[in-house]
């Protein structure tokens, strides 16, 4: 397959990409800036935002696009960061909705990423496909305008993924929830009790080729595993598997003046089920914590490594 692959120097898209060219796809990178070393590899094509905005007939008969693209949010909520992370999602899901407008022969699939924030927070509700969207706070109602603009991208198959907290070890949020109990002072951060969806960097991958090859996939997918855990148990997971002890207590009133709205990722959070990936018979290699963990640590789990 011809697969287009915007954001792909990311975090998810550096797993996905070498992932792809393994199974022999052509890969082509939209990027923000090409640099030496890109311009050097034979196996991907490298083109930029505007370059795909101004030509978009390039793309004239690939099989999928998948975007990716977007500020992280990991960092603090200025005025200045919310409209530069509105900003980057709306702009680039629009180039991507304009580009298939231009093109006679379509992608049959376009993944484009979203947000598990859609659903709002609980700590008693279960989310699933199906569950409605809330506006409660920035994440939730930057999820929602994200989707929204995706919904302008007609005559393809559209999946809107949902996207959780993604383990993997070299990037992402892991490294930063790891790094207390590395130094010996993990623990309990808040009240404990809010859940945390999360998916490990391997099962991602997979679930992003699972939508694409999969026809019958449409619409919105929670990329998230079957087994979401309460912070107190995550932080219990990582004490045993890592060799530290679970003990320090971090409360809210120290986090919020800290991070500001940002908090709310630690804070808050919600019980998300991939319900879709389940039904349409997708398998999880790490569908629980201590095996993820595990795995990133490059240690065995006891547990089963199946859905």
């Amino acid at each position: 397959m011809n697969i287009v692959v915007c954001g792909g120097t990311g975090f998810v898209g550096s797993h996905l990409v070498p992932f792809w060219q393994q199974q022999g796809h052509t890969i082509t990178i939209v990027t923000r800036k090409i640099t030496k070393d890109k311009k050097t590899d034979p196996a991907i094509k490298y083109i930029t935002w505007e370059d795909m905005e101004q030509n978009p007939k390039q793309l004239e008969g690939v099989d999928a696009i998948v975007n990716l693209a977007g500020e992280s949010l990991n960092q603090r909520w200025s005025t200045k960061t919310k409209l530069e992370l509105v900003e980057s999602r709306m702009r680039t899901v629009n180039i991507v909705s304009k580009t298939l407008e231009q093109l006679e022969r379509k992608p049959e699939v376009v993944v484009q990423a979203s947000a598990m924030a859609v659903y709002g927070t609980s700590q008693d509700e279960t989310f699933d496909e199906s569950s409605e969207r809330r506006t409660m706070n920035f994440p939730s109602s930057l999820a929602e305008q994200w989707e929204a603009v995706a919904d302008s991208i007609k005559d393809v198959r559209l999946i809107k993924l949902r996207v959780s907290l993604v383990f993997g070890k070299d990037a992402g949020v892991y490294p930063l929830m790891t790094l207390p109990y590395r130094m010996y002072a993990g623990g309990k951060i808040g009240s404990g009790k809010q859940w945390v969806s999360w998916i490990h960097i391997d099962d991602m991958v997979r679930l992003i080729d699972f939508c694409v090859m999969n026809k019958e996939v449409s619409g919105p997918v929670n990329a998230s595993c079957p087994g979401p855990v309460r912070y107190a148990e995550l932080g219990t997971a990582l004490s045993k598997v890592l060799h530290r002890p679970h003990w320090f207590h971090v409360p809210s009133l120290l986090i919020k003046p800290v991070l500001g709205e940002l908090s709310v990722v630690l804070l808050q959070g919600q019980r998300v089920i991939p319900q879709k990936a389940l039904d349409h018979g997708f398998t999880y290699k790490f569908p629980t914590i201590e095996s993820a963990i595990a795995d990133l640590e490059g240690k065995k789990s006891s547990e089963p490594s199946h859905a």
